[in-house]
């Protein structure tokens, strides 16, 4: 048993990936699922419909390897963070579809809140703000919509969870209700000081304790699979949400590592060892792992539209047949026309938490076509990564700076342009790993640890393996130039909030 499974349930498709004994994938089976979008700023999926893709995935994982459940050591879950699911202890089902992190339905709700006062507590005790981005008012929302869910609430026969939960609850045949230190982090409820949820902040959301999970170390043991789901029964061992997972991949141990994942959205981690930084330019604080009780503290910036913009390439512009197309089209593009798109579909995260301000374009001229929009899109990653990297220098000193290299991965990365346009903007090296999975590869490693069939963080370190270095090549001049034009697009597109 020196096989590790990796379940990546992200938020437009799920992956399942069998690992090696030299921790490298042997094979994968990957598969999207419906996105629900009921009204402006609203984004739903179907928990049952993502469940049903991870059983698929599995299985076609288990099979493309040529292996079984019996070969399996263990699996760890990687999962979209935020989104929140409601459902019935006693039928399994949800009770609403399972709203998603990027959904912004409670943006009047939390700024209520933020108006009150509340949020110098809430950042105190979580290291998050007072945002729709979070778990804590999407279920408050959900409790106080669907019509019942507040009295079973109450009464205990509900439960909640991010969506590691939902899947540990079904893997196990309703047997296990817990969630790992990351992701609960990331719920606005659970305080990462005390390690616990908070019954302040619950009381604030009018949240009963009984809905929510035990909590457990990224490392643990989370249950077993019903052995009819796979033909035996699998150790759950590994869990950390999407982000923590990446930074766990990409070997990011030392205090002042830094690591970008570049998926539908994107998400930049500083590791700050045990220092729990409070951010003064509206970074989060965070817990980037937790391991034997002891919780390893990041900053992080995350931007709601990376790799989703190229998606609306794709499906809402139709000006490309499939994501891989974009780089094409943007290295055909005028580099004299200077267009910027700001990707505020949904708002703007950090560090600008704006959830009412949309995107919009500017410098549009006559001359201005598809391949122009398309260079626009993918800068738009780099401008808003560096945003992050000057708020995170700001808040820590050693987080930014030239003399820095940002770890690279996630589906974006694959794009040599849209990399080389990074690491220009940012003027730093971008390294990518020969592993560009290391979402996936995170969370196999900690469940292979935790099997003890991988080492541990020394030689796992030792092990992370260089593919490519892009080096800035972009004069200064040019490139604070473009910067200076990207603030005040920027500018122009926040709302009266912003």
């Amino acid at each position: 048993m020196t096989q590790v499974l990796a379940i990546d349930q992200g938020t437009t498709s799920t992956r399942a990936i069998v690992f090696g004994a030299d921790h490298r994938p042997v094979a994968s089976a990957q598969q999207e699922f419906t996105q629900h979008f009921p009204a402006s700023g609203w984004v739903e999926h179907d928990a049952m419909e993502i469940w049903d893709t991870v059983l698929a995935t599995v299985r076609g994982a288990l099979e493309k390897a040529g292996t079984s459940a019996e070969k399996i050591a263990a699996i760890g879950i990687t999962n979209q963070r935020e989104t929140v699911v409601l459902w019935d202890r006693e039928t399994g089902e949800p009770v609403h579809k399972a709203i998603v992190w990027q959904d912004r339905r409670t943006a009047s709700m939390t700024a209520k809140l933020r108006e009150g006062g509340h949020e110098p507590m809430v950042q105190e005790k979580t290291g998050l703000l007072l945002d729709p981005y979070f778990s804590g008012s999407k279920l408050a929302w959900l409790l106080e919509n669907v019509e019942g869910a507040r009295a079973k609430a109450e009464a205990g026969k509900l439960a909640f969870g991010t969506i590691d939960s939902w899947l540990i609850w079904h893997l196990t045949g309703g047997q296990r209700h817990v969630t790992d230190a990351t992701n609960a982090a990331r719920t606005l409820l659970y305080n990462i000081r005390e390690g616990e949820w908070d019954e302040d902040i619950l009381r604030l959301f009018n949240i009963p304790r009984a809905l929510l999970p035990e909590v457990l170390d990224c490392g643990a043991e989370f249950g077993t699979t019903d052995p009819a789901l796979f033909g035996a029964g699998i150790a759950i061992r590994g869990v950390a949400g999407d982000q923590q997972a990446a930074t766990l991949g990409q070997a990011c141990f030392q205090p002042g590592m830094l690591k970008s994942t570049y998926g539908t959205g994107c998400f930049a981690l500083l590791n700050t060892g045990d220092t729990l930084v409070r951010s003064q330019n509206r970074m989060l604080g965070t817990i980037a792992y937790q391991f034997d009780g002891k919780p390893t503290y990041a900053l992080e910036g995350s931007i709601f539209v990376a790799g989703a913009v190229v998606q609306w390439l794709r499906d809402g512009l139709r000006c490309i047949d499939a994501a891989a197309d974009s780089q094409a089209l943007a290295e055909a593009g005028d580099p004299s026309q200077t267009i910027y798109l700001v990707p505020a579909f949904t708002g703007l995260g950090a560090p600008y938490w704006d959830p009412d301000c949309r995107g919009a374009i500017y410098g549009l001229t006559r001359n201005t076509g598809p391949q122009e929009i398309a260079r626009a899109a993918l800068e738009s990653v780099g401008f808003q990564t560096r945003d992050l990297w000057e708020a995170m220098e700001a808040d820590w000193q050693g987080a930014g700076g030239a003399e820095n290299v940002l770890r690279v991965d996630g589906g974006m990365t694959a794009s040599d342009w849209t990399m080389q346009f990074l690491a220009d903007i940012l003027g730093a090296d971008v390294d990518r790993p020969e592993v560009l999975e290391t979402t996936a590869l995170g969370v196999a490693w900690v469940a292979g640890m935790q099997a003890g069939v991988y080492p541990g963080f020394e030689a796992f370190a030792e092990d992370w393996a260089l593919e490519r270095t892009f080096k800035p090549q972009m004069d200064g001049a040019t490139r604070e130039a473009r910067y200076a034009g990207w603030k005040d697009a920027v500018s122009r597109t926040l709302s009266s909030r912003g």
